[in-house]
């Protein structure tokens, strides 16, 4: 969606070191906002964007304007069930059938051999690699590792909305994680008491709001009870007004 940062620039990297031809689709996407969400602020500073595509090598910009994806009388949207309900479906329903279906016509139109989406989105590449299964979509839906800053905040274009305050803040949903990550290394195997530390980690910290501190199944999404071989934490937070996600896959 813009203001891209290191985190998309790695995207556009893997994909010119697997591919012939790489394009880069740039849309600030109205249907995955809520009524109370920022699209009117959402950053666009499309001259530094489409330079940065190009000093990474990418061939081809696709920016389209709303009304081109949204003509009048548009009335079909994609929904993906299950995978969508729970952590950022739960807090903002509407957000993935705005995303699935954006996505489905960007594939559509680009028609790419691969797709290349961040895990710092991780239900998101959860619910596009099952569409894509789902409906057939000949696109190999390729994740990317989360780009951090060397504090370990997860790099976000929704940054630039935090304080120097926020953004210390903001450290906590990493610690979170990594406590997540520390506890099961230890050999604990309750989950519960593991979540409960992870919410903790972050209520303790001013001006940060909860949304959800979990460990879940990275395939199904589902809640664990119990430890299995992979295993991801997920949190989400606001941090002042600004909402923050992240996310760390545990062995």
């Amino acid at each position: 969606m813009g203001a891209l940062h290191a985190g998309h620039i790695s995207l556009m990297d893997a994909a010119r070191q697997e591919c012939d031809f790489v394009i880069t689709t740039l849309f600030v996407n109205p249907t995955q906002f809520g009524p109370r969400e920022d699209l009117q602020k959402y950053p666009r500073p499309f001259e530094a964007d489409r330079e940065k595509c190009r000093a990474a090598g990418v061939d081809l910009l696709f920016r389209p304007d709303a009304d081109a994806m949204y003509p009048p009388g548009f009335a079909t949207f994609v929904d993906v069930e299950g995978l969508t309900t729970n952590f950022e479906g739960a807090v903002r329903p509407w957000h993935f059938r705005g995303v699935t279906t954006i996505v489905t016509k960007l594939l559509n139109l680009t028609q790419p051999d691969k797709a290349y989406f961040g895990q710092k989105d991780f239900q998101q590449q959860a619910i596009i690699r099952r569409m894509c299964r789902d409906l057939d979509l000949p696109t190999e839906i390729v994740t990317c590792p989360t780009v951090r800053d060397p504090d370990g905040l997860a790099l976000s274009s929704r940054n630039a909305y935090l304080s120097p305050t926020e953004r210390t803040s903001g450290l906590a949903l990493y610690r979170a994680l990594c406590l997540a990550r520390d506890r099961v290394k230890s050999g604990e195997q309750d989950l519960n008491a593991i979540r409960l530390a992870m919410r903790a980690e972050m209520e303790q910290t001013p001006g940060v709001a909860v949304d959800y501190a979990t460990i879940a199944d990275p395939d199904s999404l589902a809640e664990l009870t119990e430890l299995q071989p992979r295993m991801v934490a997920l949190v989400a937070a606001r941090v002042g007004p600004t909402r923050l996600i992240d996310n760390l896959l545990i062995p």
